[in-house]
């Protein structure tokens, strides 16, 4: 239970996760944007809890190839997966979901399963194991 306490607190005081998105380091227009992203973005574009699966891609200063202006038109139009919301917000607010998202690190590299020995590392002699048909790197 000690060693999960530090562990939490050694996180928290981590330098990645000190980044621009702290209130205090926000100008006006990005804390806008922070709250509007919070209020209709974020159902899709963040995890509600750790070990959830995001509904869509998560959001960073490298989105749409880093380019502020694809970023609003993406937000004010939508994409055939997301709906578009120029509709829902005026274009001073558009910019500012966008100057936030400028704010954002990018999420970091998602980690590769290590993957299971093949089938010629398995001792001499020994049966091979059977393979699972829906996902085939699994045995049943």
């Amino acid at each position: 239970m000690r060693c999960i306490a530090v562990a939490l607190l050694l996180l928290a005081g981590s330098p990645q996760y000190l980044s621009a998105q702290q209130p205090d380091a926000l100008n006006d227009t990005q804390k806008l944007g922070q709250r509007l992203f919070v209020q209709s973005c974020a159902v899709c574009h963040l995890k509600p809890q750790l070990t959830a699966a995001l509904f869509a891609p998560a959001l960073s200063r490298e989105s749409v190839s880093g380019r502020e202006d694809a970023m609003r038109e993406v937000i004010a139009n939508g994409t055939p997966r997301m709906p578009g919301f120029k509709y829902n917000f005026d274009q001073t607010q558009i910019a500012a979901i966008a100057a936030y998202l400028k704010t954002v690190p990018a999420p970091p590299a998602p980690q590769t399963p290590q993957t299971a020995a093949p089938p010629s590392a398995a001792p001499q002699g020994a049966a091979p194991r059977p393979r699972n048909r829906e996902n085939p790197a699994e045995a049943d």
